[in-house]
């Protein structure tokens, strides 16, 4: 049995930045959230909507997931969930914040078909870290994703629907275009998308609902929240761009699913889109200065 790393080892493992990178000070970040949440809220008025400001938590979640602040997404959760971020007392009921909780780590675990596993992990950890006490008691523990002879079918439909949904009109051509690199990368990725990407049967949520242990529909995010997970990720993943350029056509598309709520039709028209491609951007810039800021200060010390 290995209980130790040789000491040449983890010293390489010690190497290439293998540490999380930290999140901007939460001034700077509540400062952004606080502007999108208006801008959200101001789009909100203009199209007549009601209920969620567009869903921004999940554009916001998505999007410092993929940039791997992890740290972040605990101030995103307090942010979201109270409305003096320094006053516990401030928070919204228990029902409110399990289901913006439940949200933001669905939205979380379907960034997983975006940009992988790991950092996935380190987020959802530190996630559960911010969540009060009441919330994790309140957020459903059992998988409604297990895999069996009894749900396998329905999962590949699903996944073909969605498949079918963002695609078309290239749907079957990409389909066997993807087989021939890997016969199992694409029954991989029809399985994945009725599994994770595509909503859960039943109803699905906004941020404005609320939530209980008893909730069937705890944290189901609708189609076109779907599509916006991708294009945070993929947008923030950079360098993969007709990947982004698929799933920015998959928002658009959304517009054509039955039974479509004001918010998610909106999202899906054109100056939706381009709201959440700019948004997305905003919260990058920001990261990135930030990085810059660091390295200028790190650089002056060693001089």
């Amino acid at each position: 049995m290995v209980k130790h790393l040789p000491p040449t080892i983890k010293h390489l493992l010690s190497l290439r930045n293998p540490n999380v990178l930290p999140g901007p000070p939460f001034t700077r970040l509540q400062g952004l959230l606080t502007r999108t949440l208006r801008d959200a809220r101001l789009k909100n008025a203009e199209t007549g909507c009601t209920g969620t400001p567009f869903s921004d938590e999940s554009l916001q979640t998505c999007t410092l997931l993929s940039a791997n602040r992890p740290a972040s997404l605990g101030h995103l959760y307090r942010f979201v969930t109270r409305s003096d971020i320094h006053e516990p007392d401030s928070r919204v009921n228990v029902a409110h914040a399990v289901n913006k909780a439940a949200l933001m780590r669905e939205s979380a675990l379907k960034s997983a078909i975006f940009v992988g596993v790991p950092r996935v992990i380190l987020s959802l950890a530190a996630l559960h870290e911010a969540l009060d006490d009441d919330v994790k008691k309140t957020l459903r523990t059992k998988s409604r994703r297990l895999a069996t002879s009894g749900t396998i079918e329905s999962t590949i439909m699903r996944g073909q629907a969605l498949w079918n949904s963002i695609y078309a009109p290239h749907a079957d051509k990409l389909h066997d275009k993807l087989g021939v690199y890997h016969p199992d990368f694409i029954s991989f990725i029809i399985q994945s998308y009725g599994s994770v990407l595509a909503p859960l049967p039943g109803g699905t949520k906004v941020f404005t609902d609320e939530s209980s242990l008893d909730d069937p529909d705890q944290g189901n995010l609708s189609r076109a929240m779907g599509s916006i997970v991708g294009i945070a990720t993929l947008r923030a993943e950079e360098r993969v761009g007709p990947q982004l350029t698929s799933h920015t056509f998959g928002l658009l598309k959304a517009r054509n699913i039955e039974g479509l709520s004001a918010e998610d039709s909106w999202l899906a028209s054109d100056e939706g889109t381009e709201w959440v491609l700019r948004t997305v951007d905003e919260i990058l810039d920001l990261l990135a200065s930030e990085g810059q800021q660091e390295a200028e200060t790190v650089g002056k010390v060693k001089l």
